[in-house]
């Protein structure tokens, strides 16, 4: 774990939010490593998932929705967590993770029961627990106007998806759709989140990546495992996580929200133990019903097929970017001594590795080799993600590249003024092999497209 968080700082990929202001607790920004990473993770979803299918259609919703929104959902009521303050540090704690206790939520009214109470002790100092239980709801609270005494209370997205039930209408109207079809989006949240220090797990403001499909209730089953089926399938063929850190596990009854007909997460395994990387959920008809409810908008579509009227079922995946970037990070990440040195590497796929190609001059002052090497550069970045790297000698370059996860280094060297070769070097084996300059495009061009 604090390996990748120091990578991470170290190489560009994350930073701590306002840092300079001594950060924000659940903030993170992405750096120049990690934005492309971040990026190549998206235009993989969104390849896969909206352009290459026929029937789901592409959204990006506001971060800001009218305030009904969120009762309809059932956010502004039941999405609370409890707490117990300690008396020494003044944490606060969910009593729901401490051991021996026992909770049960009403999905409705948003309350909570203790149906057994359990160890008082802080487990951040040792201290003692106070065995009252407040509630706090964890949607962020903003407000519309500029005039004070006459503003409206608003709330940034507790989840991204909710854009897509109130847009339903709209694409149905618009595109035409016919049963079965789906909405896909990829949007920022936020929550008032209790319980941090994971990392990139839990954050106050991240992003995810929604699917909501629309189908006929009668065929919502079917739907629902090929739904299943193919995320996983994105996670191991695509995403290439491997298939020992991940998981498949049912929610139980006490933790199924009440509309939900069944709901599976697909776990990894993080330093910690076991945790949720997407969820796929059974939803019923319960968003479009009670959206349509709150506003007064009958949410039912024409089924030409059946000729009739139907409130379609929702098969939801949803999943968050920011533990797939995680998640990506320690499972490419490798340690090998060589030669009595360590090698440090990421072992990306080479379609989503925030530098695909690093150019380097064997001699940085041979001004033949640095103009030959600024040509190939000027060349092969107008299609790939490529860095110019001509510091230190070419060892430290290469270990430099590859903890990055740079997947192929090409070296410039005399014999490239001789015959216009030069020299290709594989991250992961570091096999080296001479090709062609101009054959240099038609070479990596197949590892490095996104599939």
């Amino acid at each position: 774990m604090q390996k990748i968080v120091s990578l991470c700082k170290r190489k560009g990929f994350v930073y701590a939010s306002s840092e300079i202001y001594g950060g924000l607790a659940g903030i993170y920004d992405f750096g120049p490593r990690g934005v492309e990473l971040l990026n190549n993770l998206k235009n993989l979803w969104w390849k896969n998932t909206v352009r290459e299918q026929e029937n789901i259609y592409g959204l990006d919703g506001a971060i800001l929705m009218h305030p009904k929104a969120w009762e309809a959902s059932g956010h502004v009521a039941g999405f609370t967590d409890p707490l117990v303050d300690c008396k020494d540090c003044k944490s606060r704690i969910r009593p729901d993770k401490l051991e021996g206790w026992k909770l049960q939520k009403d999905n409705l009214t948003g309350d909570w029961k203790v149906l057994e109470q359990g160890s008082l002790e802080c487990p951040l100092c040792g201290g003692e627990l106070l065995p009252e239980i407040r509630y706090f709801n964890t949607l962020m609270e903003t407000s519309l106007g500029v005039i004070e005494g006459e503003k409206t209370k608003a709330y940034l997205k507790g989840e991204s998806c909710q854009n897509i039930y109130l847009d339903y209408k709209n694409i149905v109207e618009t595109m035409s759709p016919k049963l079965p079809f789906g909405i896909a989006q990829i949007g920022k949240a936020f929550r008032n989140e209790i319980t941090l220090g994971k990392f990139l797990f839990k954050t106050r403001e991240f992003e995810q990546w929604d699917i909501e499909y629309f189908v006929r209730p009668s065929e919502a089953k079917k739907a629902y495992e090929a739904w299943k089926q193919t995320r996983w399938d994105w996670y191991t063929s695509k995403v290439k996580l491997s298939e020992k850190n991940l998981r498949w596990r049912q929610h139980g009854k006490d933790e199924l929200i009440f509309y939900a007909t069944d709901a599976w997460d697909i776990d990894y395994h993080y330093p910690w133990g076991w945790d949720e990387l997407e969820g796929i959920h059974h939803r019923g008809n319960y968003d479009l019903t009670q959206q349509g409810k709150f506003s007064g908008i009958d949410l039912s579509m024409h089924d030409e097929e059946k000729d009739q009227k139907v409130t379609p079922y929702i098969i939801e995946t949803s999943g968050g970017l920011g533990r797939t970037f995680f998640s990506l990070l320690l499972d490419s990440y490798r340690e090998e001594e060589i030669k009595g040195r360590d090698r440090i590497y990421l072992s990306l796929p080479p379609y989503l590795a925030p530098v695909q190609i690093a150019i380097l001059p064997l001699v940085r002052t041979d001004q033949q080799l640095v103009r030959t090497a600024r040509k190939i550069y000027e060349e092969l970045k107008r299609k790939f993600v490529v860095e110019y790297d001509e510091q230190g000698t070419v060892g430290r370059r290469y270990r430099r590249q590859d903890e990055i996860g740079t997947p192929f280094c090409i070296t410039v060297d005399s014999q490239t003024l001789e015959d216009e070769t030069v020299t290709i070097r594989e991250r992961d084996s570091m096999k080296q092999e001479r090709i062609k300059i101009d054959n240099l495009i038609a070479e990596l061009a197949p590892h490095l497209e996104l599939p």
